[in-house]
């Protein structure tokens, strides 16, 4: 390398350098109650790789990833040690409100959902936190507690299952790239799917 290239690289901040670590800015904190009604909260999962799943059972997106995709994706992350977190946001009255843990579990029976657990947020105080705007929007927490990834969950904006088959899922790829400690490639991708149900939308 040139000796001007060397100095150009050389003052350029570490997160130029490897783009996986430009976003990589801590995880919001929360606590919200999960399906049991037992409080719940980031930091009890320290150490740990988290993802964070924003859902509304009425949306189609959602609906075209729970046809199996979401599901698979969820057993093997929590096979290879990640804890998966699915967060119903919707406000009470919008689509997708759970109105308590028993309906969630129904729901979750009824698709063979497989997260480590799912959270209760009807005031959207998590969805806040993390500034979620649709469902699916998607979150990979690393083990430092850094935000490795937020976004949409593939590359095919669309409510076909038929899309499904060749689709580049990027959770998938950034739970990969952790797991081989390498740098999140792609740390933000622009999400899609229904508009989030917040209380005052």
């Amino acid at each position: 390398m040139p000796v001007t290239r060397r100095l150009v690289a050389a003052a350029l901040p570490l997160a130029t350098l490897l783009p996986g670590l430009a976003h990589a800015a801590p995880a919001p904190a929360f606590t919200a109650v999960d399906i049991d009604g037992k409080p719940r909260s980031l930091a009890e999962f320290k150490g740990k790789v988290v993802v964070v799943e924003f859902v509304n059972e009425g949306c189609p997106y959602v609906r075209k990833h729970y046809s199996g995709n979401m599901q698979g994706l969820q057993r093997a992350a929590r096979a290879d040690g990640v804890v998966w977190l699915t967060v119903a946001s919707s406000a009470p009255g919008k689509q997708g409100y759970f109105p308590d843990g028993a309906a969630a579990k129904r729901w979750m029976a009824d698709k063979g959902a497989q997260p480590t657990t799912l959270l209760l947020d009807p005031e959207s105080r998590v969805a806040t936190a993390y500034q979620a705007k649709t469902t699916p929007h998607m979150y990979v927490i690393d083990r430092s507690g850094a935000l490795v990834y937020q976004g949409a969950i593939d590359d095919k904006p669309t409510p076909r299952v038929e899309d499904l088959p060749t689709a580049k899922n990027y959770v998938r790829a950034a739970l990969n790239d952790l797991k081989a400690g390498r740098p999140v490639a792609e740390p933000r991708t622009q999400p899609y799917g229904c508009a989030l149900k917040y209380k005052d939308a």
